[in-house]
């Protein structure tokens, strides 16, 4: 395969400007047929989520295509779906330079992107351009300058933008590298979010014709008693999924790191047991109510199956994605597909 000296090439770059690269090769890899020789291969193991029908049930987390530019190259990557986003109602630069550390020796990356994207109007082009037509989720934010008490009117915003062309929705709720942002996760800043969001997407679901699914995504760092918090009020409004987790604060696992002080979230292998935690928790705490989407850590077929049997319908890989290249999604399916029940 030729995974490995690609990114051994692409890691002899700064970290951004090789994602960038990444990004742009990706659609013509497609069409030069280069990702069977990267490791890729498309397994069916069909999967019915949230009322939506996954080929398979391992996907890509959202953060890698934040404008949805990649979308035809990804879906020949062997995933069951893609999430693109994080997107927010206006074009914003995102945190300054540098601003993703990668941490090859504990399989780990630190960062503090910030959002940064091109606006919903120009992901919505993206998306339009593209020939996929498989399961499309898109994650929506507020834009940094937004204050806290005007957030709904962002997600609002973006909801109404890209109901049309989503086959779910993420809110995302958790990401580290917004001031104040994952304080929306919880109490009356949480229900009045929610509350506005259901009314939405009834209000849409009638103007389309289709119903499209809502998921929260919440952060790793969260308590057992703000985890249960947060699963009452997704039960309380009736939403339809719940993606665990986010990157996280900790510097667990990397703490012999020089990288271990860069501001940011970690993600990556380190990960791993916080989101099972979260995963763990919210299983019981949901009691099936509604879906988990098990994503964080994922760097080989078993971390994959393990958030199965934790509880997760679904899965989604970002940095393991990175490290091993197309076949660990493959690899990620056929572990899910041998646990016992399958």
């Amino acid at each position: 395969m030729l995974y490995p000296l690609t990114r051994s090439l692409m890691f002899g770059l700064d970290a951004e400007y090789s994602h960038n690269l990444a990004l742009k090769g990706m659609n013509l890899a497609a069409v030069l047929g280069l990702p069977k020789l990267l490791g890729a291969e498309k397994l069916y193991a069909p999967v019915e989520v949230m009322g939506i029908k996954f080929p398979n049930p391992v996907g890509l987390a959202a953060g890698l295509d934040k404008n949805a530019s990649a979308v035809d190259g990804l879906s020949n990557m062997g995933f069951g779906f893609l999430e693109v986003g994080t997107v927010t109602p206006r074009a914003q630069v995102g945190n300054p330079k540098p601003r993703i550390f990668r941490i090859p020796e504990h399989n780990a990356i630190i960062n503090r992107m910030g959002f940064n994207n091109d606006g919903v109007d120009a992901l919505l082009k993206n998306i339009d351009k593209a020939r996929f037509k498989g399961i499309l989720g898109i994650n929506i934010g507020k834009n940094k300058d937004t204050p806290n008490e005007q957030a709904n009117a962002d997600y609002l915003y973006c909801l109404r933008k890209v109901y049309s062309r989503a086959s779910y929705i993420t809110v995302n709720l958790s990401s580290p590298n917004t001031p104040g942002l994952r304080t929306l996760q919880f109490g009356e800043a949480l229900n009045s979010l929610l509350e506005v969001l259901k009314n939405e997407q009834a209000k849409q679901a009638l103007l389309h014709d289709k119903y499209v699914p809502i998921a929260v995504k919440i952060a790793p760092d969260l308590t057992e008693e703000e985890i249960a918090m947060v699963a009452d009020s997704l039960k309380t409004y009736e939403m339809d999924g719940v993606i665990a987790t986010n990157t996280t604060l900790s510097r667990q696992g990397i703490e012999d790191s020089p990288l271990q002080h860069e501001a940011g979230g970690l993600s990556g292998a380190p990960v791993r047991n916080q989101s099972i935690r979260v995963i763990r928790t919210l299983a019981r705490e949901l009691q099936g109510v509604l879906p988990i989407i098990g994503v964080g850590g994922i760097s080989e077929g078993f971390d994959a199956a393990e958030k199965i049997e934790a509880g997760a319908s679904l899965v989604q890989i970002y940095s393991g994605f990175i490290y091993k290249g197309p076949s660990l999604v493959a690899e990620s399916v056929r572990a899910i597909q041998s646990l016992p029940g399958r």
